[in-house]
């Protein structure tokens, strides 16, 4: 079979050059471990950071090893006491068309609750990362105005939409006229500017926001976010999630100094990565869970067939390809 390794580290933004496919044999199974095939296969924007070497919150891929991120996958063999075969589970596993993983690191999943890739996007990290970085740092009040960047992504889209149940304007940031009316339609926001075809991204934001941003949910940085702290209001806060813009600059772009603002106008900026939340996520899940039942939550998926397919649909999200979270279904 095949899996999929790092064969060199980028410089600027990613290419198919950087990845390479090699054949894998694997070992007979030992005791507690379970042989998997995937089902589900997520790129995510937070595996360039990894792609980079240097210490981070989460370890670097090491060249010539596999890469690994969040995969469904259906139990094929067991030798462990906690998962049988036929059993569904989540974990971090390697880009691989199979792969052999100790039970007791995976988390079994209920396909009758959910469909099972969901536990990938809505039910699980970006899902969890909207829930957690809106309502904990966010705090959104009835009546104000959050903005969201990146807002047609697997984040964004459940960002606005639990902003609209707690009752603000919600001013989406998205890059083609197609997700621009997604966001509008589909996921209830009630303004949204196409930052590639907008001009004056200053002025948009005025007339889109024109009593200001109390709440700015970041997943894009650069000279979006430059733009929309220059609208924030007096005790706005700023919930940093993601810094996509800047992924693959190779030197530290200069922009404007916005401290200044966030002084005088008394706002608090937060970075957070969705673990620090562990602890809490069945609560998260569980609030999730209620709002899609009752009907107030959507989601949407893309996704790419095919495992080979997997480096295309990871480069595909720094070009904006993605409605939604992206998936490889294998």
């Amino acid at each position: 079979m095949k899996q999929i390794v790092l064969a060199s580290r980028p410089k600027g933004e990613p290419t198919k050059d950087n990845f390479r496919f090699e054949d894998l044999e694997l070992p007979a199974l030992r005791e507690g471990e379970v042989l998997l095939q995937p089902l589900f296969m997520s790129v995510d924007p937070y595996m360039r950071g990894r792609m980079n070497e240097g210490k981070s919150y989460v370890a670097p891929y090491e060249v010539g090893q596999p890469i690994d991120g969040g995969v469904i996958a259906r139990v094929v063999e067991s030798r462990s006491n906690e998962l049988a075969e036929g059993d569904t589970v989540l974990g971090t596993l390697p880009w691989a068309e199979k792969s052999i993983e100790q039970a007791r690191k995976l988390r079994k999943v209920d396909p009758q609750l959910a469909p099972v890739s969901w536990y990938l996007g809505i039910l699980g990290m970006p899902g969890l990362t909207a829930y957690f970085g809106l309502l904990d740092i966010g705090q959104p009040k009835e009546g104000e105005t959050v903005v969201v960047s990146g807002a047609a992504g697997a984040v964004g889209t459940v960002v606005g939409q639990i902003a609209r149940i707690k009752g603000c304007r919600v001013v989406g940031i998205a890059g083609t006229d197609e997700k621009v009316e997604l966001l509008k339609k589909e996921f209830g926001y009630d303004e949204v500017i196409n930052y590639k075809t907008v001009g004056d991204m200053g002025q948009a934001l005025k007339t889109a926001c024109p009593d200001g941003v109390d709440v700015y949910f970041d997943n894009v940085g650069g000279d979006i976010t430059d733009a929309v702290i220059a609208r924030i209001n007096f005790h706005a806060r700023i919930v940093l999630c993601g810094q996509i813009a800047l992924y693959n600059e190779t030197r530290v772009p200069v922009g404007p100094r916005f401290l200044p603002l966030i002084l005088t106008r008394s706002a608090l900026i937060k970075g957070f990565i969705v673990s620090n939340y562990s602890k809490r996520w069945p609560e998260g899940i569980q609030q999730l869970a209620s709002w899609i039942k009752e009907g107030r939550l959507h989601y949407k998926e893309t996704k790419i067939k095919g495992f080979e397919k997997l480096p295309e649909a990871f480069l595909g999200l720094f070009e904006g390809k993605n409605q939604g979270k992206m998936l490889i279904e294998v």
